[in-house]
């Protein structure tokens, strides 16, 4: 006879297990982080409250408030509403917590209030596993990601915005002024007067939306970055890889390991674009990792001459493409990669086999560039294909050697930039992931940098623990 795998009686009487321990099994990942933050100095990282008060109400332990979040950013409960509930119901929390419930407010209070400190836990797990020997390769990759903020694009206002934005009221204005003009032509009857003080109240409520926009215009209008933002101050409007779409949020940089895709180092920005992260989260990386040289790879957006001088200088070796910018090459014209240059007689030598000379120098933004050119282009039987003008110029920085050894890298590993994209791109699809839609549910930078670091730290602890497993971790983090 068929039949249905079937449930028990909800009134039969149950004997649980004497104690909880025996409902988490000896490889749950919450031993993990029970182990990991017991083996902290949480005085030592700046968290407040490790030893009691003598005098009012007894309060609860860092490092219970701080195991909740772990296991909530570990588990996508990040929220401390939800946290409080999952405390109260969820049998891994009980044993974790020791059964112990802090109400919401509490919860999000210690999040907000120990930021610097729980960024620290972030970078001491980051210590763990440079002590475990998973960062034996000095050799990372760097790319930003947007995350969105708790603010609706809605209330951010960029210079464009607000033009088409007050264009639009004006244009409503004139349409319904005309609509009153045509109804006031018409004979004398109610629906006449109802439709008039409709469209007199509307009228009158986009003159007070102009008011509004013009004051928030003043104020944005003072800040430096020409924008502003109603719900969080401190996110900013970013464009995002798609064609006409963007995000009002975060730019948050990552440094991942390419042998095991651990993020080593981590910051969030408000700048949308990566042309100023590269040297300063490179060196970040390299202090963080503790070696001499390392080895970076990069999308063509961290493209920055002075930022890649200063990354050699810094035993930094960048690997990046080079954004095209002239547009010789959709023209069916030579670029500045067609003409080669002998170093040993300082000449470019162009593609119709003349050598361009060098003639003058000149400081341009702070750069100091050498020109290159040649009296034979008027005769040249190539000059359609090469230049529209008199001659055709090749401009030199005096550090061009170092962008060419980057070339040269790029050329030499053609797959570069598909390991950077498959070691980068993971981890801010997992995290993103595990945030959901909203990503951030704090605001002001200083708290998107705490949520990030819990984020980073939840994805971090994943990695190793597949990688070796809870128990080798578990022994290794109280050795």
């Amino acid at each position: 006879m068929k039949r249905f795998v079937e449930g028990v009686d909800r009134d039969q009487a149950t004997l649980f297990p004497e104690c909880l321990d025996d409902w988490v099994d000896e490889n749950n990942p919450v031993r993990v982080i029970d182990v990991f933050v017991d083996s902290l100095d949480l005085g030592e990282l700046g968290f407040a409250g490790v030893e009691p008060q003598s005098t009012g109400r007894p309060s609860y332990h860092p490092a219970v408030l701080l195991k909740l979040y772990v296991y909530g950013y570990l588990n996508a409960v990040q929220s401390s509403r939800r946290l409080e509930r999952e405390a109260g119901r969820n049998v891994e929390v009980m044993w974790l917590t020791r059964r112990l419930v802090p109400d919401h407010k509490t919860i999000a209070d210690f999040r907000k209030d120990t930021g610097p400190a729980i960024r620290k836990v972030c970078a001491r797990f980051v210590e763990v596993c440079r002590r475990l020997g998973l960062f034996a390769e000095a050799s990372v990759a760097i790319d930003g990601s947007k995350f969105k903020a708790v603010n609706n694009r809605d209330r951010n206002f960029t210079e464009g915005k607000m033009t088409r934005r007050m264009a639009q009221i004006e244009e409503s204005v004139a349409r319904y002024l005309h609509q009153l003009e045509s109804a006031d032509r018409q004979e004398a009857s109610k629906a006449r007067a109802m439709k008039i003080d409709r469209l007199t109240e509307k009228i009158a409520k986009l003159h007070e939306e102009m008011q509004r926009l013009d004051a928030l215009d003043t104020l944005r209008q003072e800040q430096p970055d020409r924008q502003i933002s109603l719900t969080d101050p401190d996110a900013r409007s970013m464009a995002t890889s798609g064609r006409g779409s963007g995000v009002v949020g975060y730019n948050v940089q990552a440094a991942v390991d390419t042998k095991h895709h651990l993020i080593v180092a981590h910051d969030v920005v408000q700048t949308g674009n990566d042309r100023d992260q590269l040297a300063r989260m490179s060196k970040l990386t390299k202090d963080v990792l503790g070696v001499d040289k390392l080895d970076v790879v990069a999308d063509r957006g961290y493209f920055t001459s002075e930022l890649i001088l200063e990354c050699a200088e810094a035993n930094v070796t960048v690997t990046l493409p080079k954004p095209q910018t002239s547009s010789n090459k959709l023209r069916g014209r030579f670029v500045k990669a067609d003409f080669r240059y002998v170093e040993s007689h300082d000449v470019y030598i162009c593609p119709a086999g003349e050598a361009l000379p060098y003639r003058m120098q000149r400081v341009e933004n702070g750069l100091t560039l050498r020109r290159y050119w040649t009296n034979a282009c008027v005769a040249c039987r190539t000059k359609s294909q090469c230049t529209t003008g008199k001659e055709r110029r090749i401009t030199r920085w005096e550090h061009e050697h170092v962008l060419e050894d980057v070339q040269r890298r790029l050329d030499e590993n053609p797959q570069a930039m598909r390991v950077r994209r498959e070691t980068v791109e993971h981890p801010f699809g997992t995290i993103k992931a595990r945030m959901g839609a909203t990503h951030f549910l704090m605001k002001r930078l200083k708290n998107v940098k705490t949520e990030m670091a819990l984020a980073v730290l939840a994805y971090n602890l994943t990695r190793v623990m597949k990688m070796l497993g809870i128990g080798p971790l578990m022994a290794a983090l109280r050795a």
